[in-house]
């Protein structure tokens, strides 16, 4: 009987076991996700669009804090109409759905030059949706509102 249970134990409990508490590829992926993220919104600051380029999707879309959903790819960011002297972002969520990646937080900017809003500093909340696709991660669609203050 204690063969048995030495059997049965070693199939069926212990591979489950191992599984329930060995930390799964999902930590390396919030991490990688993570990365990028930050990576993104320091291309955005220093308007790197070799960088923008190579991780934003060709059909990205956005729903900005302008009131407007646009292709990323003729939106203010990448037009070059809005710029930043500072961009400051907190990743709150990640969530991974096998290959799409929800990241939620919060973001601080200070837009420069000609933008709207130049000089002032302003709060944002931002959803940002990566999926991954042929083997790479790419920011496919993204949300982005401004705080109001309470007055």
């Amino acid at each position: 009987m204690r063969i048995i249970t030495s059997i049965f134990t070693l199939f069926f409990l212990l591979p489950g076991f191992a599984i329930a508490v060995d930390p799964t590829t999902d930590e390396s992926v919030e991490t990688t996700i993570r990365r990028l993220d930050l990576a993104e919104a320091s291309a955005v600051l220093t308007a790197d669009f070799d960088a923008v380029g190579r991780l934003w999707a060709q059909d990205m879309i956005v729903n900005n804090p302008f009131n407007q959903v646009v292709k990323a790819s003729s939106g203010r960011v990448r037009t070059g109409a809005v710029t930043y002297s500072s961009f400051t972002r907190n990743i709150e969520s990640v969530q991974i759905h096998d290959n799409t990646a929800i990241v939620m937080g919060n973001e601080v900017v200070v837009p420069s030059g000609k933008s709207i809003g130049a000089g002032t500093t302003i709060h944002r909340r931002y959803t940002n949706i990566w999926m991954k696709r042929d083997g790479q991660w790419l920011l496919t669609a993204r949300h982005a509102n401004v705080i109001c203050s309470e007055r």
